[in-house]
């Protein structure tokens, strides 16, 4: 795998790890990840003939991280992916994304049809835009704890999260989100809930992978991924263009059984509604026993279903 470059891109520098010629394709990861996340997609795509391209996402990583929590929006972040296609000198790509990456990747072939002719989307289903804001409709559900609402206020989930970055990542990466409870905030208890610094970590995540996650947030702290987070209310606004709008590029969906994401009331509905958003749906895969974050922990299979979608949509001369 490369060991990536800066790429200048929306009026900001991108870190950006590359591999392959061949028809572009972008992965956009998500929170708190990294363009690292994607270290055996990048192998296994270039090596069926495509040309990868793997950013650090605005805000994380070696990718600039604005200051202003505003240059956070959805806009932005599809705008990186939008001029980051044009810096390196292509005029289509095929966008994947996971977790906060899948939103991107949606809204990316939503805005700009003619860039993005074909989208994959790991663990987030599309998006369906509600008739109020999502905040407020937790409020109004009675919802005052969901980990959304915990992260609104800046300062709050930083200090948690950075006061000990190798037990938060130790706790995120090995816990996995199987249970959708732990999307909600206990009183008193912080994102992270009840903490084991010995918890051990999976199978898919060896000590020298953690360890680049570790010196990563080290670095970075955590503030601009949670920027996104606080733009979920204004993306609301902003895409009021888009109310029921379709996504009709060919799509793919791949997500863990065990992904509190598309379990529960809300995450079980979009599951089960996608096609509504997507109606070139060509593969919904649901990966029995599997997690939150499904291109490592399941790389093979992801791999396979990837490469599949990719020669269907954009063929290897």
């Amino acid at each position: 795998m490369s060991q990536g470059r800066i790429v200048k891109a929306n009026g900001i520098e991108l870190f950006v790890r590359e591999q392959g010629e061949g028809p572009l394709v972008l992965l956009c990861h998500g929170w708190p990840e990294l363009s690292y996340s994607w270290r055996h997609q990048i192998l296994a795509l270039a090596e069926a003939g495509y040309r990868v391209a793997a950013p650090d996402m605005r805000g994380f990583g070696r990718s600039q991280a604005p200051a202003d929590v505003a240059a956070y929006s959805i806009f932005d972040n599809v705008g990186d992916m939008v001029a980051l296609v044009s810096a390196l000198g292509a005029d289509r790509a095929v966008i994947i994304g996971h977790d906060w990456g899948a939103p991107v990747a949606w809204h990316a072939a939503l805005f700009r049809p003619d860039m993005f002719t074909a989208v994959a989307g790991l663990s987030v289903p599309p998006p369906f835009r509600g008739r109020a804001r999502p905040l407020d409709t937790l409020r109004a559900g009675g919802v005052e704890n969901f980990y959304w609402q915990y992260f609104q206020t800046p300062g709050i989930a930083e200090a948690e999260l950075e006061r000990d970055v190798a037990l938060t990542m130790r706790t995120m990466l090995a816990r996995g989100f199987s249970d959708p409870q732990s999307l909600f905030v206990a009183p008193g208890k912080g994102f992270l809930g009840e903490t084991n610094p010995n918890l051990p970590l999976p199978a898919w995540l060896s000590e020298s992978d953690f360890a680049d996650f570790i010196a990563a947030y080290r670095a970075s702290g955590f503030r601009g991924g949670l920027n996104w987070y606080r733009n979920i209310d204004r993306n609301w606004e902003l895409t009021a263009p888009w109310q029921d709008a379709q996504i009709r590029q060919p799509s793919l969906f791949v997500a863990g059984s065990d992904d509190a994401v598309i379990k529960g009331i809300i995450g079980a509905k979009r599951l089960q509604d996608m096609e509504r958003v997507l109606p070139n749906l060509t593969r919904k895969l649901i990966i029995d026993g599997a997690g939150h974050w499904i291109q490592q922990e399941c790389a093979d299979e992801v791999n396979a279903a990837l490469i599949a979608f990719l020669r269907e949509v954009a063929p290897v001369r």
